[in-house]
């Protein structure tokens, strides 16, 4: 925290094999919006669901005790299946409210200010992003992920707060800053 008026920040790290995490709440810039503040959101749960008919692979991260404590766990359900495509969306929640608060509803309200971006490092994994925000602009809550051969590799999700938009579709070129990020160990089979 650099200042009162600066952006709170709760940053997390944790690995799993190749997995690595760090979280940070969203809040509304002052910028142009003024009229309404937001507190920011805690993120503990990123939960990414791929459904091709019965075939269903969830991805997902929890860390209720955040920064500091014990580290997060990582949960993939089973392989995908490889030439197969999936339709993917994506969830956070903020679990230490009871019931869960969905933190998702908010990026999906401000999609101008937030965009998922989807790394695979396995090469023929395409993933495109099915939502727009006001403006045309992608969000990528939700998604259609296609495979290619059976293969093993990783899956990074990024979800950018106050991106340069349009951008190239890569974070690199995005700017803004980091809510969450987190990297799957994937198989393709």
């Amino acid at each position: 925290m650099k200042n009162k008026k600066s952006k709170h920040s709760i940053k997390l790290l944790a690995f799993l094999f190749v997995s690595s995490l760090a979280f940070v709440g969203c809040s509304s810039d002052d910028d142009n919006h003024d009229d309404h503040d937001h507190e920011e959101e805690l993120i503990t749960t990123v939960k990414y669901t791929l459904t091709n008919g019965t075939d269903v692979v969830t991805l997902e991260f929890q860390d209720l005790d955040g920064e500091g404590g014990a580290e997060g766990t990582f949960d993939v359900s089973g392989p995908l299946t490889a030439n197969t495509t999936y339709i993917g969306e994506i969830q956070l929640l903020n679990e230490t409210e009871n019931p869960a608060e969905n933190i998702t509803l908010e990026v999906e309200n401000e999609g101008d200010e937030h965009e998922f971006f989807y790394t695979p490092s396995i090469s023929d994994i395409t993933i495109s992003k099915d939502d727009l925000d006001v403006d045309g602009n992608p969000v990528g809550i939700e998604t259609t992920l296609v495979t290619g051969d059976a293969r093993t590799g990783s899956l990074t999700i990024e979800l950018i707060h106050e991106p340069t938009k349009p951008n190239d579709g890569t974070s690199a070129s995005a700017g803004g800053s980091t809510d969450v990020e987190v990297t799957f160990s994937i198989e393709v089979q």
